[in-house]
């Protein structure tokens, strides 16, 4: 939609008159007066005809939904699947004999009662891939101008500079990373995991990996769920959000899920998992976040990419047999400890660290000096 006064009112006052309650709103413009782009999220499914109504709002130039299979249902974890903690977690897979995937599938089809758990991995899957593809085929420039066409030239030069510098698999997994930030910048599905800023680490990585050793959709599937609960692990006790805990919380848990799902997928233990999980979060802590003119887009994409790298580096680590000093639950505790600890202009303000840089400030009309 055009940056109009009245726009955001009529939006909302749409959504508000069907019943539905808003989670989160934020609105992306390049300029005052100029293209905008609003992204609301809904505790409720959104009805076809309201996405009609929202078409012939004044100034609004397109409009979609999409609807999360399964994100209103939900059940109960029974106290034999239940885990707060990765020593609990391992506990459990020793006892019942199962993977940290494994066990995270049989948790999740607990809280989805009468889904198929299988059919929506499956739709990730297939999310990440259209994303990486359509991205590498058909680069875009994005909204704030940051993004356009960096992830097909990474892997442009993968001839030149892969076995030089990154190697093969690592090169293909930081320009899928990216592939999926720029996809997500120009308005894409925007995949979360565990949220838009580092959205690109755990795809990139799991799918660059996957091709490299021929894994099988799932064994593919049965990774992401070790991610899964990796995720849900620190989400539980620290944070992903980097306005609570800076991007140490974004990347740097997108990197701590991908290292231990990649040590899944390769066949290491769950001592190993946790161990690569343990070691990504503490080369990756303190990590800040400071999009620059608040979109998320540089260094976001960037920073996806040294996130690949990192969950890379763990889990060879990890598989290799070093074992990390550090417990993975004390870790988590630590990210927390920082994440407190750093200044609110180093948590996604944009009010400090590159954000606040000459350079990326003169590009900027519409901040306040």
């Amino acid at each position: 939609h055009r940056d109009k006064p009245g726009v955001l009112a009529a939006l909302t006052g749409a959504i508000g008159a069907r019943g539905l309650n808003i989670a989160t709103m934020r609105t992306f413009r390049a300029e005052r007066g100029g293209a905008a782009y609003t992204v609301f999220e809904a505790d409720e499914q959104i009805p076809d005809d309201l996405i009609d109504e929202v078409r012939g709002i004044e100034h609004v130039t397109f409009a979609s939904a999409v609807n999360v299979s399964g994100a209103s249902q939900q059940g109960s974890i029974s106290a034999e699947l239940s885990f707060r903690s990765a020593s609990e977690l391992a506990e459990l897979c020793w006892k019942r004999g199962q993977s940290i995937g494994e066990l995270m599938r049989t948790a999740e089809s607990e809280t989805a009662p009468g889904t198929d758990v299988d059919a929506r991995m499956d739709r990730v899957l297939d999310v990440m891939h259209e994303e990486i593809c359509d991205t590498l085929s058909f680069p875009r420039r994005s909204l704030g101008g940051f993004l356009d066409g960096q992830a097909a030239s990474v892997a442009a030069g993968f001839a030149a500079l892969g076995d030089a510098l990154m190697g093969g698999t690592l090169t293909r997994a930081v320009a899928y990373a990216m592939a999926v930030i720029e996809r997500s910048a120009t308005m894409g599905v925007i995949v979360a995991a565990p949220t838009a800023g580092s959205a690109g680490v755990v795809p990139g990585a799991l799918l660059a990996c996957g091709e490299a050793v021929d894994a099988e959709s799932a064994e593919l599937s049965r990774a992401l769920w070790n991610a899964a609960a990796i995720g849900a692990l620190i989400s539980e006790n620290a944070s992903v959000s980097g306005a609570e805990g800076g991007c140490q919380a974004e990347v740097g848990t997108a990197a701590a899920m991908a290292a231990s799902a990649l040590v899944e997928l390769l066949g290491g233990s769950v001592a190993q998992c946790l161990d690569a999980a343990s070691i990504c979060i503490g080369n990756l802590l303190g990590l800040v976040c400071d999009p620059a003119r608040g979109m998320v887009e540089y260094p976001c994409q960037n920073r996806n990419a040294i996130g690949v790298a990192a969950a890379f580096s763990s889990a060879q680590l990890a598989l290799a047999g070093i074992t990390c000093p550090v417990p993975f639950d004390e870790a988590v505790d630590a990210m927390a400890r920082v994440g407190r600890a750093l200044p609110e202009s180093l948590r996604e303000t944009a009010q400090g660290g590159l954000a606040v840089c000459p350079s990326v400030c003169e590009g900027c009309g519409g901040c306040a000096k």
